[in-house]
């Protein structure tokens, strides 16, 4: 059973750091490139970053290119994404996923929260 399970969200002063994870099973994750998404209310889901599979080249949103960073770990199956200098638009659902050719999964989400 596919499985991606997001962790690490919460609540976050404006400026402040917060770092999710994102555990993957049930399909062989090292040939899968990975992706963060987000989603605020009333807004469509936005790419954050992309990771490919062998780590070897990364992409980010123009709104968060030398704030945030995306990894992998293959021994692990998990990607993560580091926030730093978080903004109150910043604020949202996030959303890991795994693209193969056609073949997407997504998780559930963490939400993400910051105060200013």
């Amino acid at each position: 059973q596919v499985q991606l399970v997001e962790s690490g969200g919460g609540l976050v002063q404006s400026g402040g750091p917060l770092r999710l994870s994102c555990a993957a099973s049930g399909f062989p994750f090292s040939t899968y490139a990975m992706s963060w998404y987000r989603q605020a209310p009333g807004e469509e889901r936005e790419l954050v970053a992309a990771i490919t599979r062998a780590s070897g080249s990364t992409n980010y949103a123009d709104t968060v290119k030398g704030r945030f960073t995306i990894s992998r770990d293959n021994a692990k199956n998990t990607v993560y994404l580091q926030m730093n200098s978080l903004k109150p638009e910043d604020a949202a659902g996030y959303y890991c996923q795994a693209r193969f050719l056609t073949t997407e999964y997504w998780g559930k989400g963490t939400q993400v929260t910051v105060s200013s």
